[in-house]
């Protein structure tokens, strides 16, 4: 979409299906193949199952695939595939699907194609949220908000529950569906009533192949968007993706802000969270010089750093999760009670312990540079001693240490491949002293990272892990990761620590 995006102002523009994505049988007819078998190819196939004239699985690692080798998969054979967000568009199999035309579609596309109308014939509506990061705590406070407002709502997606299990639920009043750039590849069709795009940095750069093959496949959750466009005011590129969007007629731009918002937006005055988007009817002609109270930080303290600040990153994202619901019709009530009863997930910013004085906390679900600046940014300087490190997925760390070098005290790092933090950490942080642990014996990894970080922190100081990376490299999940971390931490409470949970 060209030209300038003006706040309070529609994006126009409606584009239709490529006919490359569309299956050209009916589902009595169809031969699906579904390449992974994870939690989303499982659920593809329950979905499929009665509905489908075949389905066939491809997995190497599931001893139930129907298929091991993908290069044995016989394509004239099949007229869908159905891809689970670990196959990359590269991959050898979803090259020759391509190729062969046959249509490639991911489990949200599916999802939205088998939709269950409800009772009174009409689909539950997606408010959709993607981000590199701050994703789950967003999708998740949006749902604690539509409870709020008596609304039949569940978190889907990325989060959890897969979302084609979810939108075959005709009781559900709305999914709230957190979506990352590997689902959204491969969807064609999503209209949600609202989409977000929280932030855009660096990640999974070896999956997409670029950082702008990655921004692009975010900006897809606004295509087909039917009422509003929620973007970051301070990131612009979020912004651009809205400018490149074709929507729904009337949907608008919204945006948000933890300064002062401007008209068509959400933001912060002094402690208060306002919206200037969705306070006042169109045709009234106050609208442009009022706004309306959503919640104050006093809402919010719940969510408060160990120096009982809410972090920046928080804010934002009770913003976004407030444009979101208030796009779907909520009133500022449910948005305040909502943001009150959220509480956070396991594995961030999870203040594990204080062992002598010393603060552990866990964000192990800091999975890439854009998050691990987020955590360190949550504390003073000189303070941390952070554990860091894993899977990089292609990402570079120079930025994020130049960035976040005051708040270093000290670094512990992990992973089977240090180089890409050592190095960076070498290039800007010479001074900071860096202690790597050997990852030979990786049962043990974390109970040495901790043990290491203990001997570096002084009283008054916070061992953070913060990665930076995945975790597939030693763990089975950031999950994983993180409860070795939480148990390393308890395990250093002997008769003479301080310990405080």
């Amino acid at each position: 979409m060209g030209g300038q995006l003006v706040a309070d102002a529609p994006v126009a523009g409606t584009p239709g299906d490529a006919a490359a994505h569309v299956l050209r049988v009916p589902w009595a007819q169809a031969r699906v193949l579904v390449a992974g078998l994870g939690v989303s190819g499982r659920a593809v196939v329950a979905a499929l199952t009665p509905r489908a004239a075949s389905v066939v699985t491809v997995d190497r690692a599931a001893p139930d695939a129907d298929v091991a080798d993908a290069a044995g998969v016989d394509l004239s054979t099949i007229d869908l595939v159905v891809a689970s967000p670990g196959w990359a568009p590269s991959s050898d199999l979803l090259v020759a699907a391509r190729e062969a035309g046959v249509p490639v579609w991911s489990e949200v596309e599916l999802a939205w194609q088998l939709r269950t109308p409800r009772a009174d014939g009409s689909s539950a509506p997606w408010l959709a949220i993607t981000g590199t990061n701050g994703k789950t705590t967003t999708v998740e406070m949006l749902t604690s908000i539509l409870s709020a407002a008596g609304l039949h709502a569940a978190a889907v997606g990325n989060v959890g529950t897969p979302v084609v299990t979810a939108a075959l639920d005709p009781d559900l009043d709305v999914l709230a569906v957190e979506l990352s750039s590997f689902q959204l590849h491969f969807t064609h069709s999503m209209s949600a009533q609202a989409a977000a795009v929280l932030n855009v940095a660096p990640d999974h750069l070896d999956w997409h192949g670029s950082l702008d093959a990655y921004a692009g496949d975010k900006g897809r959750i606004y295509e087909r968007a039917q009422v509003a466009c929620v973007y970051n005011v301070a990131d612009a590129r979020t912004e651009h993706l809205v400018r490149e969007a074709d929507v729904e007629e009337g949907a608008r731009a919204i945006g948000f802000t933890v300064g002062a918002p401007a008209r068509a937006q959400l933001g912060v005055i002094e402690d208060v969270l306002v919206d200037r988007a969705f306070h006042a009817a169109p045709d009234d002609p106050a609208r442009h010089r009022s706004a309306q109270e959503l919640a104050t930080f006093a809402d919010l303290a719940h969510l408060a750093g160990s120096d009982g600040v809410v972090p920046v990153h928080v804010v934002a994202d009770a913003l976004a999760a407030a444009a979101l619901a208030r796009a779907h019709g909520v009133d500022a009530r449910a948005v305040r009670e909502g943001l009150r009863s959220f509480r956070p997930g396991a594995h961030r910013i999870a203040h594990v312990a204080t062992v002598d004085g010393v603060a552990y906390v866990d964000d192990s679900k800091a999975t890439n540079a854009h998050a691990a600046a987020a955590a360190l940014g949550s504390f003073s300087s000189g303070s941390v001693v952070w554990v860091a490190g894993g899977l990089a997925k292609g990402a570079t760390f120079d930025e994020l240490v130049r960035s976040r070098l005051s708040r270093l005290r000290a670094v512990v790092l992990i992973g089977v491949d240090p180089e890409p933090l050592a190095g960076a950490l070498a290039r800007h942080a010479p001074d900071v002293p860096v202690v790597r642990v050997d990852p030979g014996d990786t049962g043990t990894v974390m109970q040495r990272a901790v043990s290491s970080a203990r001997g570096l922190a002084v009283p008054g100081d916070t061992v953070l892990l913060a990665p930076a990376c995945a975790s597939m490299d030693q763990f089975v999940s950031y999950a994983a990761r993180g409860d070795a971390f939480v148990a390393a931490v308890h395990d250093l409470a002997g008769p003479a620590s301080e310990l405080e949970g």
